[in-house]
């Protein structure tokens, strides 16, 4: 069905039709639902702050009260893409995806300090979150603030000798930071 007949159909409907419609939809379909969930009630505060929980988790995972070992990490970049997708879908503030996008890099970042990272994938993987990152930024209009961030993420990818970090120096170099 194209837009124009959707549109067509829905204008021959009543007021309670499309009433009951729209609440068929949400009882169904869970992603009806966390939409509209999120459009009545948007705490983008509460969204963020469980996203970069989440996200720091993978790195840092926490002990559970009587394990007898600490989990290792897993050091997912999907986790934070799965989030970062489903707040652009659901229209989450360009600010709070922007500062997750980077929060995800500076965590792998605070990780890669502690830990010796022998996997060639870790450093492109958070090379392409970079460029995401800039990329969504910069066509959001919000550079300026955020210049400060990407610039110590650039930095600290030299100061660790990460293997790519003529990469994150290209990039940047490319926008004129």
């Amino acid at each position: 069905m194209s837009k124009r007949d959707l549109k067509k159909y829905l204008g021959e409907l009543t007021k309670e039709q499309l009433e009951e419609q729209l609440i068929e939809l949400y009882e169904k379909f869970s992603p009806v639902k966390v939409y509209y969930d999120f459009v009545f009630n948007p705490k983008e505060d509460k969204l963020e702050q469980e996203a970069k929980v989440k996200i720091s988790h993978e790195y840092f995972p926490v002990k559970k009260p009587n394990a007898k070992w600490r989990p290792k990490a897993k050091m997912r970049r999907s986790v934070a893409q799965k989030i970062i997708k489903h707040f652009i879908m659901l229209g989450v503030d360009s600010f709070i995806i922007a500062d997750i996008m980077l929060y995800n890099i500076e965590i792998a970042q605070t990780f890669s300090s502690q830990n010796f990272i022998k996997q060639e994938l870790f450093y492109k993987s958070m090379f392409n979150s970079f460029e995401q990152a800039v990329n969504f930024i910069i066509s959001n209009g919000i550079f300026n603030d955020f210049k400060e961030r990407i610039s110590s993420i650039e930095q600290e990818t030299s100061q660790q000798k990460w293997k790519n970090k003529r990469d994150f120096e290209a990039l940047l170099d490319k926008i004129d930071l």
